[in-house]
Parts: structure tokens; sequence; C-alpha cells
């Protein structure tokens, strides 16, 4: 469905090369200063033609309020934006109105509804995650307003060339605390806050951009200032919805938080995250945080962090045996403009995404102090 959240809601709409993309946001407490200018820079973030490590097609991706806002201030009602599309280009699609693209979604949305768009990738399109974005932007003020959260994502992967991002290395959780969206930003395109490796990954984006080909990579994210007792067990775990919201990004191949898969080799004598009251701050704590800042589905309070592998484009130029979907043999090389690697674009979807969750999580969980103060 094209429905996000419970309480705080986001409905997104339109296609590759339609009209216009955008969104509908219910549930945006009302009062809340908005404009164009809290929304834009990500949508800027996000937008093609950035660079040469992405694709060259030319959007502003100027982002309008069409309601839900009067004089700077929400009202409490939905809120619509749209960002129009300028540079459509549909005749590129027109050789593969035959053939079915390997690894897209083509065949499948042609299974599933009969029909498919004739140009792009229709709702499968990475132009769908406008909307997400925009209304990311929403929940980041919101939940920046209520307790200074602060959401970073950056790529720790490019192909075969990596930083470090061992759960048990302090180095690693140093920079967990201290990165931030202007130092991943100014790596350039890239985003990867790793000096040594940033060059390398560029190195590696443009090797396959000449080849005609694509590469995958990671983007890990941490959250900042989440209050405790965020989530809705059982079926509702924070982190089951955090994979959720991450799974449902194009081409997102996996989701891993905390030690993840690194943990299971650990007994749970030296896993296990010890408590300690924090004077200063006038809670508990944990010692480490290989929970990555949830346990039992609710937030504790430590920085939330987890990693989502993006796989390699799925539309190239480069010359691929395959077949019509009539069934003939046939060969494909793929025309219009595309990413060469979507990874470092997809920094601000994994921030937005991340937003929508825990804005929703928080004002489900407000409605739930509602009611324990009511009884007690």
């Amino acid at each position: 469905m094209s429905t996000f959240g419970s309480v705080f809601r986001v409905t997104t709409y339109g296609e590759s090369h339609c009209k216009s993309v955008g969104c509908i946001v219910d549930g945006v407490p009302p009062g809340m200063s908005l404009t164009e200018d809290d929304i834009q820079p990500q949508l800027t973030r996000r937008r093609p033609g950035q660079s040469k490590l992405s694709t060259p097609r030319n959007e502003k991706d100027r982002v309008e309020i069409q309601s839900g806002t009067e004089f700077g201030k929400t009202l409490g009602t939905p809120i619509a934006m749209i960002v129009k599309n300028e540079d459509q280009r549909p005749h590129d699609y027109s050789d593969m109105d035959n053939y079915p693209r390997p690894s897209h979604a083509d065949f499948t949305y042609l299974e599933k509804y009969g029909l498919k768009a004739s140009s792009g990738g229709g709702r499968a399109s990475a132009r769908e995650t406008i909307g997400r974005v925009a209304a990311g932007a929403i929940a980041e003020k919101f939940l920046n307003q209520y307790s200074n959260v602060e959401i970073v994502a950056f790529v720790t992967q490019i192909g075969k060339i990596k930083m470090s991002r061992d759960p048990f290395d302090p180095n690693f959780h140093q920079l967990l605390q201290t990165i931030t969206r202007e130092k991943v930003d100014s790596m350039g395109p890239i985003r990867c806050p790793d000096a040594s490796v940033a060059g390398d990954m560029v190195k590696e984006i443009e090797h396959y951009r000449g080849l005609n080909d694509s590469i995958g990579g990671v983007v890990t994210c941490v959250v900042r200032n989440l209050p405790a007792g965020l989530g809705e067990p059982c079926f509702d775990k924070l982190e089951a919805l955090l994979a959720h919201a991450m799974l449902s990004i194009p081409a997102s191949k996996g989701f891993e938080i905390g030690s993840g898969f690194e943990g299971v080799a650990l007994p749970g004598s030296e896993h296990n995250d010890p408590f300690y009251y924090d004077e200063e701050e006038k809670r508990l704590r944990t010692k480490t945080n290989n929970s990555g800042g949830i346990q039992g589905g609710i937030s504790n309070g430590e920085n939330i962090y987890f990693s989502v592998p993006f796989k390699s484009a799925a539309t190239i130029c480069q010359e691929q045996e395959t077949a019509t979907y009539d069934g003939k043999s046939g060969v494909l090389a793929a025309k219009g403009r595309h990413d060469p690697s979507v990874t470092p674009r997809a920094i601000p979807i994994v921030e937005a995404m991340t937003a929508l969750v825990l804005a929703d999580a928080l004002l489900l969980q407000k409605s739930r102090d509602f009611g324990r103060s009511v009884v007690h």
C-alpha cells in the first residue's frame, strides 16, 4: 500500500515520469512552525543530477506546501506537498516496452496489476521517495523540538570498499556519537565520513559507471537523544518497524541493528549490555550498546544504530541477454539516465523513513502515557 504509519501517517503518490510526485501527511500536531524551507534541504540532498556519481536527470525537486499550514504554522489538518517532474523523457524507455528489465519491477508489476507504467519504474522508481523525504523532514522537526533527536546516515561501503563499522570497536561508537550531517556532506557526493576510504569509493563507482554498469553499497544510520520507552511489542517492536521502513526503500536488501550478525559469535556473558546509573543524566545507562539502543522491542535511551545494504542499480546501459514478455530470447541495453550507485543518494531517504517511524512511535507512546495518567 502507499500509506505508512498509524498516528503520524504519510501517503505518497506519483510515478517516475508523471506530472508530479508528492504526499499527504496526517497526524502532524497543530501549532508547529513549518514552511518549505524546513523541507527543501533534505529534498535537495536527495535530488538527482548532484554529481557524476548520480543520474544526470536534472530535477530541481522544489517542494510546495498545498494545505495544512497557515501563516507558517501547522493547522493539525492533513498537509499536502507537491514536487513537479520537470525533466521527463519517457521516450528513453520505448525499447523496454518489449523487455522486462532484469532484476527490476517491470515483470512483477505486470503480474500483479495486469499492466505497468510505460516509462521509468512507475511506483517502483526512486522518484516515489520524494514524498517520503518531504514527510520525513516534518517528522524530524517534530522529534527535534520534542527532545533534540538527531538522525544521521552515512555511507559505510561501496562495492568491496568499506570503512569500519565494527560494533565492538569503541572508535566506531565515538563516530556514532559525534557524526553530523555537515561532516557527512563535507565529504562530497560520496557521503562517507572516513577520508581514508572515501576516495576509493568514488573510484569504485566511477569504474562501474565507465563500464555502463552499477555497484551497490551500505548505509549506516544513528539516532541520538531518543527517549526510552518507544516501541509496541510484540509485533510492532521498534526495530521491526525500522526494518519494515528500510526494506520498503527501493533497492534495499537487508537490515542489521546493533551487533547484528557479528553478535552471534559472542556468548551472553560478553554480549550483554551491563547497566549503570549516570549521575549527570540521572538515569540508567548501559556500559556497552550491543543491543543497538533497543531491548525487548523498546528504546532504552542509548543510541540506535543500524545498517542497510542497497543492491547495484538494476537498470544499466550494458547489453544483457534476457527475454521479451512473450518469452523470446533477446538482448537489452537500457537507455535513459540512471545512477551508477544509488547508495549515496539513499542517505536522506534512510533518515526520512527513520524519522517517520520514530515520530509515529512517540505519538503512540504519548497516548499510552495519557491513559496511564488517567487510571493512576
